[in-house]
């Protein structure tokens, strides 16, 4: 599935909660991933208000008294916990962006920069939930509007700081965002909106080419009476054969170990990419080599390129845009066993998810190929 965000009143980790939400996300798988982080002391609720001329659905996290502001490190042990794991990484790429962001600014370590008002309770159900929401509805692709920009200044445990604040200029720079200036006074984009959408790889432009399914609304906590404090969000499945603009980089190494171009693959997938891989090269004086290739979103080819370069000890790469064809696909759940095992389908053919087959397997004795074999029969 493909999620294309409308930013009308801007975005926030509330609001992308509201809109998935909206757009049919399960309340109570949400609330049972956040539950499992091991998180205490909050309960998440949903009501439905209006902002202006429209109806949308608002996220509501109730917290118990808490410490004022907790460690990155705390947070991260939090939604680490949180499962399935692609909830937890989506998550931890979140709150990461976030320390990182706010210990480049006061030169501290990111693990123990002081999280102030992204550091509480409310902002781990935020990023667990979106993460949660996005994985229940099956979304693969985030697109994402031009985020609108206030003007004026915020209040903080800094002091007075510009608008945008410095986390979340810095994260627009870090996601590429795409933005649009506006009169207003007062914060339109937060810094856990941002980093979500950073995290989930969200590209920035227009409606993406799709079958619109679902749409919803997300609400912010302010009623503007100027326009509707509200983030739209449409849910459908990408037009057959739909044309995307991808970045594709590459980089050709002769003195990098096996080691480490592994770990630079499983990093690449780690925060987004849309592929990776390694091919043999021959390279001048003869000496064996390896390219290293990494298809990514343009949303995350600065990321992806700092990866690859810091990674390989690379003095360049190379970086080109290039079209992929995305087919549309869904996916399904089917137990072997009482082992849920996901099967993804696209338009000629079915094909069980290898962790889950993996899994599955080692926990029943099995092979893996009986269990594949198992779970093709029950998708018939």
């Amino acid at each position: 599935m493909i999620v294309w965000f409308n930013p009308l009143g801007g975005a926030s980790g509330d609001m992308l909660l509201g809109a998935l939400l909206g757009v049919g996300a399960p309340l109570d798988g949400v609330r049972a991933a956040v539950a499992s982080s091991g998180l205490t002391g909050w309960e998440l609720s949903v009501e439905t208000v209006t902002r202006g001329a429209l109806q949308a659905t608002r996220a509501v996290v109730g917290v118990e008294p808490q410490p004022p502001h907790r460690h990155a490190s705390e947070l991260l042990e939090i939604v680490g916990r949180a499962r399935p794991a692609p909830v937890a990484e989506l998550a931890t790429r979140a709150i990461t962006a976030l320390a990182e962001v706010e210990a480049g600014m006061h030169g501290a370590d990111p693990a123990e920069v002081h999280l102030h008002e992204i550091g509480g309770v409310d902002t781990v159900v935020d990023t667990v939930g979106v993460a949660a929401a996005l994985h229940l509805l099956d979304v693969q692709v985030v697109h994402c509007g031009p985020l609108p920009i206030g003007m004026g200044t915020v209040e903080s445990a800094h002091g007075t700081l510009p608008l945008p604040a410095p986390a979340t200029a810095a994260l627009l720079a870090r996601a590429g965002a795409q933005v649009t200036g506006r009169a207003d006074r007062g914060e339109t984009v937060t810094p856990t909106g941002i980093a979500l959408l950073h995290a989930a790889g969200a590209v920035f432009g227009p409606v993406p080419d799709m079958t619109v399914r679902a749409a919803g609304y997300g609400a912010g906590g302010r009623d503007d009476p100027a326009r509707p404090n509200v983030l739209q969000a449409l849910l459908g499945e990408p037009a057959y054969g739909a044309v995307e603009t991808m970045v594709l980089l590459e980089t050709t190494v002769d003195d990098v170990s096996g080691e480490v171009l592994g770990h630079v693959i499983e990093r690449a997938l780690a925060i987004g990419a849309a592929d990776a891989w390694i091919t043999p090269v021959t390279m001048k004086k003869s000496r064996p080599g390896h390219s290293v290739h990494v298809l990514v979103a343009p949303s995350l080819a600065t990321e992806a390129e700092t990866l690859l370069l810091r990674e390989t000890g690379s003095l360049g790469l190379r970086r080109r845009p290039v079209d992929r064809v995305a087919l549309p696909r869904h996916t399904t759940t089917v137990t072997v066993d009482g082992h849920p095992i996901r099967i993804k389908h696209g338009p000629w053919g079915a094909k069980p998810e290898h962790d889950d087959v993996a899994a599955a397997a080692d926990a029943l004795g099995r092979s893996a190929r009986e269990v594949a074999e198992a779970a093709r029969r029950a998708t018939d």
